[in-house]
């Protein structure tokens, strides 16, 4: 199951959101042709990304803002920056840009601290925006629980696109991370899943300022927990290939 757009449109135009989809574009594109040799992509990786040896140690706590503007390949980057377009402009639009760029900065330094305390001796760079974008994810289930979500079901030969509330697509998602992370050591599975989990975490605490500012429980109850404002609408047309029998 893959989310690929939300039925909750933003009032005003998300421009920290599109920024940074933005940077992160065009850093990895700055470093790309380098990504398949080994000599030169390592010591990159060792000067930018989050090192919880080096930290433990007392050096590179640069890596904790630096590393979530990073990406280790093509679809890394697309996975993240497609999250961050869903849910991103929502959130922008009820913090503010201000708030909205600081809340995502304090959260990737925040998710790759938790990944830091989960393995703080581990040598293996830890890269990506999914901490910070967790954290979007987090507030965007605390302010929208039963928005709508696309998501593109998979299955063998059958594609489908299906909306769902977004708290069964962010709270499946997150209870994913939660297992993964205490099953799979992150040097076996790649991915910091602590850092998914912390990020998101700290999505929910500290969106709560926002919330409550909306009213709280009484901005849930204005559509019972769907977005304040009329829902997209998407049409799915039929294509004009025609249908051939056996």
């Amino acid at each position: 199951m893959f989310p690929i757009r939300d039925h909750n449109p933003s009032r005003r135009f998300p421009y920290i959101t599109y920024t940074l989809i933005l940077v992160n574009t065009l850093i990895f594109l700055s470093y790309w042709h380098i990504l398949g040799d080994p000599s030169k992509i390592n010591p990159f990786f060792q000067n930018w990304a989050l090192l919880p040896a080096s930290i433990s140690e007392g050096s590179s706590h640069l890596g904790l803002l630096t590393s979530i503007f990073l990406h280790g390949s093509f679809m890394h980057l697309l996975g993240n920056m497609l999250f961050l377009h869903i849910y991103g402009d929502n959130l922008e639009d009820k913090m503010g840009h201000f708030w909205f760029l600081t809340f995502y900065l304090c959260a990737g330094i925040f998710a790759n601290l938790a990944q830091f305390m989960a393995d703080p001796y581990s040598s293996i760079p830890v890269i990506g925006a999914s901490g910070a974008v967790a954290a979007v994810m987090g507030g965007y289930l605390l302010l929208f629980p039963k928005a709508k979500i696309d998501i593109l079901f998979i299955f063998v030969i059958i594609f489908k696109i299906i909306p769902v509330r977004a708290w069964i697509v962010l709270g499946i998602w997150f209870v994913l991370q939660l297992y993964n992370g205490l099953a799979v050591p992150a040097s076996v599975s790649g991915v910091a899943y602590w850092a998914h989990i912390g990020g998101f975490v700290f999505g929910i605490l500290a969106t709560l300022t926002t919330f409550n500012k909306l009213g709280g429980s009484d901005f849930w109850s204005k559509n019972h927990g769907a977005p304040d404002h009329e829902a997209a609408t998407y049409s799915f047309r039929r294509t004009n290939i025609p249908k051939v029998t056996k």
